[in-house]
């Protein structure tokens, strides 16, 4: 074992990473970087049958969008690629077969028809289900035809016992494990052989891993001791449930990390609210840089419980972040969203992108939102806005005295000496004073006018974006539509 810290994680591509997945690869990253540790990223890529096509690209860039940077694995042009066990494969069946040879093993013929008639028996019989050893004793003759799996030689009494740094001593009756399978029929090895001969020869000093795995590690504990091997420190995760206690799932916005990438959330949002999933730093701070994150970050903060994946949480982490951020960033994050849902804005320079985009960065909780609610912003891009003129006409209007209202508002504007914020809000308040009107009437006709809606952003700030010739150009248009309307 290396004094050094050294962590892997080691996804399997038969699916794209979702955040309990994520979470691991975060706290294993999080712990090499507190102690100044490697932090190896492995690909379990020997279910064959199972892999997804575009999941290693996924996982990638999961963690290339967070900022997880990994250490060391195979160089390609100066550029470390993760290890892949479909590299490696004969390190995993010379491992076998050395346990084979050292009678901690055995070659198993039995067809899998054979294995399903078994289990179906043991289900009948209301019997724990698994291998009944049937060639662990055999003369290791193989059947003509039959291409054996290797299998473990799994000790038939007394217990296996090992240290968990979250769970404390855990131990396991060996009489409830069956001899559970190295090395398939087709050459390639299971979970439990590979990760074990590679931690081993990776120098892996300490496994984090998800809950669900506890129950295999006697298995490890009984593979490395047969091995040779010294086990790394285990630190089994907590569980990450939805806010109803129940299993993660899409309901409770459990998808693939890519999805929240381009739903709009900073991966820096992202890191902050995983790093909770299960870690604290104190009773109340939720807000932390990956800094922080990375200066306090211990397994024994690590709780036991159940971790709440809460949706709504971290939308309102997402909109602290963006509102955080300055304005020219917040551009540059925002403009791809923002392109994609109103084209038109590739048109426009930076600088009026900011000004639209200064008026809407207190009230998105995701970039995404640009994007799927074109609404917020489109009216800024547009040269002629489309809306129906009976929209022009408000709670207690009537056709002339919109129309009136209107015309007063332009010759207001076109006489200002400036045309900012304040002068315009003063100017019209003082209008609708002596129109006799609530503030909020005229200003809710002159909104339509100017954006088309009912509903946007503060109007005078709009209006000093869109700049004086655009804003009456829009009145005198709006004027213009009231004579389509009945007097």
């Amino acid at each position: 074992m290396t004094d050094t810290v050294r962590v892997r994680y080691a996804p399997s591509p038969t699916g794209y990473p979702h955040v309990g997945n994520i979470r691991t690869a975060l706290f294993n990253w999080l712990f090499a970087r507190h102690h100044s540790g490697k932090f190896i990223v492995r690909i379990e890529d020997t279910d064959q049958a199972r892999y997804v096509p575009g999941a290693v690209e996924a996982i990638l860039d999961g963690l290339c969008w967070l900022g997880m940077d990994w250490d060391e694995g195979p160089e390609r042009d100066g550029v470390y690629g993760p290890y892949f066990q479909s590299q490696r494969l004969e390190k995993y069946r010379a491992a076998a077969e050395k346990l084979i040879e050292s009678g901690h093993a055995y070659r198993c013929y039995c067809s899998l028809e054979r294995l399903e008639d078994v289990r179906a028996a043991q289900t009948a019989a209301k019997q724990p289900t698994g291998y009944d050893r049937k060639c662990r004793d055999r003369c290791d003759i193989s059947p003509a035809g039959v291409t054996p799996v290797v299998r473990f030689k799994v000790p038939l009494t007394g217990t296996t016992t090992f240290y968990d740094v979250i769970r404390g001593e855990v131990t396991f009756d060996n009489s409830l494990l069956d001899d559970f399978v190295l090395l398939k029929s087709d050459g390639f090895p299971t979970y439990h052989l590979a990760n074990i001969v590679d931690d081993h020869e990776m120098k892996i000093s300490h496994v984090m891993r998800a809950e669900e795995w506890l129950s295999s590690t006697p298995k490890h504990i009984q593979l490395y001791k047969a091995m040779g091997y010294e086990p790394p420190v285990y630190a089994h995760l907590p569980m990450i449930l939805g806010p109803d206690r129940s299993k993660l799932s899409k309901r409770h916005g459990a998808v693939s990390i890519i999805e929240y990438k381009d739903q709009g959330y900073l991966p820096e949002t992202m890191v902050n609210f995983l790093s909770l999933l299960g870690w604290s730093l104190d009773a109340t701070t939720e807000i932390m840089n990956v800094k922080t994150v990375i200066d306090n970050f211990s397994l024994e903060r690590i709780s036991k419980t159940a971790a709440i994946f809460n949706i709504e949480k971290l939308d309102w982490m997402n909109g602290s972040y963006i509102r955080a951020l300055p304005l020219d960033e917040f551009t540059d994050r925002a403009q791809p969203f923002l392109e994609a849902g109103v084209p038109e804005a590739a048109a426009y320079d930076r600088e009026y992108l900011k000004g639209v985009l200064a008026l809407i960065q207190e009230r998105v909780k995701k970039l995404g939102e640009l994007r799927d609610q074109p609404e917020l912003t489109r009216f800024f891009f547009y040269e002629n806005l489309e809306y129906h003129a009976v929209d022009l006409v408000g709670k207690g209007f009537t056709t002339i005295s919109t129309r009136q209202a209107l015309e007063s508002s332009l010759e207001r504007l076109l006489t200002l000496d400036s045309f900012t914020i304040d002068a315009m809000e003063n100017s019209l308040r003082a209008l609708a004073e002596e129109l006799r009107l609530k503030p909020g009437q005229l200003f809710g006709c002159l909104r339509v006018a100017v954006t088309g809606q009912t509903v946007s952003p503060p109007l005078f700030q709009t209006m000093a974006v869109l700049g004086r010739e655009r804003t009456t150009k829009r009145l005198k248009s709006a004027i213009a539509k009231t004579y389509e309307l009945p007097e």
